[in-house]
């Protein structure tokens, strides 16, 4: 460890060798203290929150990833698909709590038109101008472009003409191709989500990026995501944050009973910190880290809690036990207790408000 802290004291870049040896170490301490001072020297002791609301307009899905319980087949109990007007139940109930991003994402349903997206888009931007639409990961985006023979430039100029101001970072999982085949084998590939992604950024279109740990990942796995999502960076500059999510077993094809211990969690934040160096934000998700992992990650280098959230569909249904939603008063309660700074932000990390601005 003594040689990589020199490199982080330096300000030099840590290389995918430098994170397999963190990751491989015990010393949880020192990783927090080293990506805690990497966070403060990029966002001092502010730490960043959102007023948000999830409306995932369907379930049904062509495809059976085996780490997912949120998807169904059409008419399989349990399937479901928003009408536009429930969509727009949604939406005008998120203003009224005061949000201002709508997180759009849903299965990839057979036969659901892009034409059907763009109007809901249109008719939540119409409603509602300034709730930000934050929607669609890079695997909806491919689908949408099969479904209307197209390409996915054209996709994307379609849904940002109709009011889709970023996109999230879902989908990706893990981008190592052989442990990728394994958990999600009908989902586009690795290069794929980083294709659709590069086409975004160079549209001017933000995205945010995940990285699903915890199921049948090698920490090489995750040291070679992380590198794919860095060398991207390097070229477009179009990441956001990164969102580390713990994998949900409950309801999982996959054989594995227990959920991440908070010391893998908290390893995961603070290496992402340390080796992503070219991302301004790391985000800990409080709705599948939990509240305390979440809050103690405030102290291993994150910089981001996520939001109120509201009605998320997909983590609950794979077995988070975490609260539906969470009040704006709560998280900036939480924020304040591990001696940071609450910063209200909108979808590009704008300032909105805080107790601390």
């Amino acid at each position: 460890m003594r040689d990589i802290v020199k490199k982080v004291e330096r300000g030099e870049r840590l290389t995918p060798e430098d994170a397999l040896k963190l990751f491989e170490s015990g010393d949880l301490l020192t990783l927090g203290e080293l990506a805690s001072k990497v966070n403060e020297a990029k966002n001092g002791d502010r730490v960043y929150y959102n007023v948000n609301r999830h409306i995932n307009p369907t379930n049904i899905c062509v495809n059976r990833c085996k780490f997912c319980a949120f998807s169904r087949s059409e008419g399989e109990e349990g399937a479901y698909l928003y009408t536009l007007e429930e969509v727009m139940e949604r939406a005008a109930q998120a203003s009224a709590q005061g949000a201002t991003e709508l997180h759009l994402v849903g299965g990839l349903h057979p036969t659901l038109s892009l034409d059907w997206y763009l109007e809901a888009i249109k008719k939540i931007k119409a409603s509602y101008p300034k709730i930000h639409v934050k929607g669609f990961t890079a695997v909806e985006i491919d689908h949408f472009a099969k479904l209307s023979d197209t390409d996915v430039k054209d996709v994307l100029k379609k849904l940002m003409a109709a009011g889709l101001g970023s996109m999230p970072g879902g989908g990706a999982e893990i981008l190592a191709e052989e442990n990728r085949a394994k958990i999600c084998p009908e989902k586009i590939s690795g290069a794929r989500w980083l294709e659709i992604m590069e086409v975004a950024h160079s549209l001017g279109l933000k995205t945010n990026s995940t990285m699903l740990y915890g199921h049948v990942e090698s920490y090489a796995d995750r040291v070679e995501h992380m590198r794919l999502l860095r060398e991207l960076q390097d070229r477009t500059g179009g990441f956001q944050v990164f969102i580390p999510l713990a994998f949900q077993p409950t309801g999982s094809e996959i054989a594995k009973g227990a959920q991440t211990t908070g010391f893998d969690d908290l390893k995961v934040l603070s290496i992402a910190r340390l080796f992503l160096d070219n991302f301004d934000h790391i985000k800990g998700y409080w709705v599948m880290l939990g509240e305390k992992i979440a809050q103690l990650s405030l102290a291993f280098g994150v910089d981001d809690l996520d939001g109120t959230v509201v009605e998320e569909k997909i983590a609950h249904d794979a077995g988070a036990t975490s609260r539906a939603s969470m009040s704006r008063e709560r998280i900036e309660a939480m924020i304040i207790e591990a001696g940071k700074t609450p910063v209200e932000r909108d979808s590009l990390y704008n300032v909105v408000g805080g107790s601390g601005i």
